[in-house]
């Protein structure tokens, strides 16, 4: 188990307890001999850019085998979003398909109510077996799942302990070989002639980065090359955009820490651009410690598909419950509608519908994964959601009316963190920082536009331009016309 023990505080292997099992009608059953298995794995903060199959200028170093078996595989999607960039929120949304303000999970203190409508719950309806290890991080127990053992929030890289309802339990070694374990273990005691759905959430690649041991020396002495944006002057930005705090000089301050690095990092007598520097090494090269992990034991879980001959008949999804700056525009963190702080890495195979090496540029959310799991497994799909089942555009078949923009909206007004809302359509993206009373945050709304189409890594705010201004109408109507559509509160009076 990559240097890992099922033993709980010396006392031995706890078995995971026993699913229930619950009877199926004729209709169900007949369902579930046309449905496939479906194995959804994700992770936190992890970066496309982090990705070899991605292609950036990280590529070579992350040397993702195992996930670049899916893309070889399946399919890469290269324009999946979330709509609120922050783990508790996405999260919800995902298993929802609920926009924030729909299923009242806004933030990274709210919690998801069990009594809601889930993803879960619905398999489970069409005669699925469903289980849930590693993060969870929506607060209160999860429900729809035969077993779960979750984490407790964020739960620690090193020995963690994960919770049923019984009760913790402490594993020996890092948490993501002890949570591939707990889903191993679960797939080869369920019920043989049922489908199943098993959601793997790993905490990698959440700060701070603590890899596994055996990673100690990865990458030493590489010097990893600098993404285009990192030394982006700001000149362009709007005031309230300035106000981002999360850089790579406050994270070397971090980094100079225990608590926040296995190896501290001695930035003493360094002058701010050496501590940018040092800072941007240290992060990736920690990360990408990390990513190798994830990597690992997605490997492991392929081959135990592969092993008991369910491969060809198993859905497989890699995702992240956001992406995360790993030092574009001077970043680190999330929460931002920009690229790689938004855009979610997607990689998912099902040999018998989706081509091999297929690569889709469609735009989707992190709603649409809801509708997704429930279309594969031919469940009702209810119509009251805010996401939209991919199935067809994975097979290269696109509707004629799918999405051409989507709405984003950061809720959370903190010093540092301003909170936003914008539209981004195939080519553009309109950013209103909008304004409120808290101390050290924008008192007045704000616009930026990026022309993703001549300025990819988002370096030039153009909202100013007079040559944009009617780009400036036209998305401004679009992006009032998808808040009602979704039908998103008045900002002034709804600011969290």
């Amino acid at each position: 188990m990559l240097g890992s023990s099922r033993k709980r505080k010396g006392v031995g292997v706890i078995r995971i307890k026993a699913i229930a099992v619950f009877s199926l009608g004729v209709a169900t059953l007949a369902a579930c001999a046309n449905s496939p298995n479906i194995v959804f794995i994700m992770s936190d903060d992890h970066a496309a850019n982090a990705i070899s199959a991605y292609g950036s200028h990280l590529a070579k170093y992350a040397d993702t085998k195992h996930l670049d078996r899916l893309a070889v595989e399946g399919c890469r999607l290269d324009r999946v979003y979330c709509t609120n960039s922050i783990c508790v929120p996405s999260r919800a949304s995902i298993l929802t398909g609920l926009y924030s303000h729909r299923n009242q999970v806004y933030r990274l203190a709210d919690a998801l109510d069990p009594a809601q409508r889930n993803v879960a719950k619905l398999l489970q309806q069409q005669g699925y077996q469903t289980a849930l290890v590693g993060k969870w991080h929506l607060k209160k127990s999860p429900s729809g799942f035969d077993y779960w053992e979750i984490l407790k929030n964020q739960g620690r890289y090193q020995n963690p302990e994960l919770f049923t309802a019984a009760g913790g339990q402490v594993y020996q070694g890092h948490s993501t070989d002890v949570i591939t374990q707990l889903g191993l273990d679960w797939l080869q005691q369920r019920r043989p002639n049922e489908p199943f759905a098993l959601f793997v959430h790993y905490k990698a690649t959440h700060e701070p980065w603590h890899y596994a041991d055996r990673f100690d020396h990865l990458f030493d002495g590489v010097e990893f090359p600098e993404p285009p944006s990192m030394h982006d002057d700001e000149s362009d930005r709007c005031s309230a955009a300035k106000q981002i705090g999360y850089t790579l000089e406050t994270l070397a301050q971090r980094f100079a820490t225990k608590t926040h690095s296995k190896v501290p990092l001695d930035i003493s007598g360094m002058s701010a651009e050496e501590r940018q520097a040092a800072s941007y090494q240290k992060l990736v090269r920690d990360y990408l410690r990390c990513v190798r992990g994830i990597d690992e034991n997605v490997g492991r879980i392929l081959a135990y598909l592969d092993q008991a001959a369910l491969a060809e008949n198993t859905v497989v999804i890699y995702t992240s419950d956001q992406g995360y700056f790993l030092g574009e525009h001077n970043y680190i963190d999330k929460r931002w509608i920009l690229e790689e702080s938004a855009r979610m890495p997607t990689l998912i195979r099902y040999p018998p519908e989706i081509p091999a090496g297929a690569v889709n540029q469609d735009l989707m959310i992190n709603t649409d994964f809801f509708p997704l799991l429930l279309d594969f497994a031919n469940a009702t799909i209810p119509n009251d959601i805010q996401g939209r089942s991919f199935r067809r555009n994975l097979q290269g078949q696109t509707p004629s009316d799918w999405r051409t923009a989507f709405f984003y909206r950061y809720w959370e007004h903190a010093p540092l963190r301003p909170a936003h809302y914008g539209i981004r359509t195939e080519r553009y993206k309109l950013i209103r920082y909008y304004g409120n009373q808290q101390a050290n945050a924008p008192k007045a709304a704000a616009w930026e536009l990026y022309d993703l189409q001549n300025d990819p890594f988002e370096m030039h705010n153009v909202y100013s331009r007079a040559e944009n201004q009617s780009v400036v109408v036209h998305l401004e109507q679009q992006l009032e016309a998808l808040r009602h559509e979704l039908a998103d509160p008045d900002v002034t009076a709804t600011a969290k």
